[in-house]
């Protein structure tokens, strides 16, 4: 005699339990955003109360040089004087300098990453991984310190290639472009190999079916399909080369008018006195540019993430 459930019989499926009751669910799920609360502490007190200080110093005269006794007062001034003369320079060539070196990282990394896909040796791609994961977070001044000793004025390469006699110089805009990618190609690598990993190979198989070359599936398959991960990846090392400062402060100086650059002189006083509110006012330029670009970034994130299952 069978003791099997009969509901169960027959290929039948059980029907699922609700919960004990909906006191432990509620438990639950206030367990849940408890546990939440120490991040949002900390991204109020890290990012909510420097951004606040920055957009009061951004419209507010600085209270250094008032009179004693008088408070700060409102104004524009700032955001006026932080978009003229060479702050806009600056901020125009940070600008030009990211877009300009996230394209190339982006063409690049997407080349370097489809090689590392497409290749039968595993080992190369857990190299290029490794590599890559290491060579994203290397900036500063030790990245700048290894191209001056090697494509520098007096470096290495540069000696003994005679490349100043060809015109090279490593402090100009090329220069700088040329050491932003050396860790935004790989950032890109790590972005978008796993929707590179998400192109079934079915598709390719059914292209070449139907007479399609690699061109044609390239331009008219894979390229759709990967086009928000590549924009995504090119908002991503936008942002990154646009935040840059300790590389391009130890490497180019003055040489390459760059907003992280007129920021520091701003609140060192290189530029002019009492300049501490205009500098804030540049770091407002900055973060609203970012918040775009994070507008542009999030969307694109969403829509890839479909394929990297």
């Amino acid at each position: 005699m069978s003791t099997a459930d009969p509901a169960l019989q027959d290929g039948a499926v059980a029907p699922l339990r609700r919960p004990g009751s909906v006191l432990s669910v509620l438990r639950r799920a206030a367990a849940g955003r408890l546990a939440v609360v120490p991040l949002l502490l900390f991204v109020a007190v890290a990012f909510g109360i420097p951004a606040v200080a920055m957009a009061h110093g951004a419209f507010y005269t600085n209270t250094a040089t008032s009179a004693p006794g008088t408070a700060s007062t409102f104004t524009t001034g700032n955001i006026t004087a932080s978009l003229q003369g060479g702050y806009l320079t600056a901020l125009t060539g940070s600008v030009k300098l990211s877009a300009v070196s996230a394209l190339i990282g982006t063409v690049g990394g997407l080349l370097l990453a489809q090689a590392v896909v497409t290749s039968r040796f595993k080992a190369l791609r857990h190299a290029v991984l490794s590599a890559s994961g290491v060579l994203a977070n290397f900036g500063g001044v030790p990245l700048a310190f290894a191209f001056i000793a090697t494509l520098g004025n007096a470096g290495v390469l540069t000696t003994h290639l005679h490349l100043k006699d060809a015109g090279w110089s490593l402090y100009t805009f090329w220069g700088l472009t040329l050491v932003y990618l050396y860790f935004l190609v790989p950032l890109m690598v790590l972005s978008v190999l796993p929707s590179l990993d998400g192109l079934r190979r079915q598709w390719r198989e059914a292209a070449q079916n139907n007479g399609a070359t690699l061109w044609q599936y390239w331009r008219h398959v894979a390229l759709p399909v990967l086009a928000p991960s590549l924009l995504g990846g090119f908002v991503l090392l936008f942002g990154t080369a646009f935040a840059a400062y300790a590389t391009a402060a130890a490497m180019v100086g003055a040489s390459v008018p760059l907003i992280t650059l007129q920021i520091a002189n701003a609140l060192n006083g290189n530029v002019a006195a009492d300049a501490s509110n205009v500098a804030l006012a540049m770091s407002l330029d900055m973060v609203v540019i970012a918040a775009l670009v994070m507008v542009v970034y999030l969307p694109l994130q969403r829509r890839s993430a479909r394929w990297l299952v």
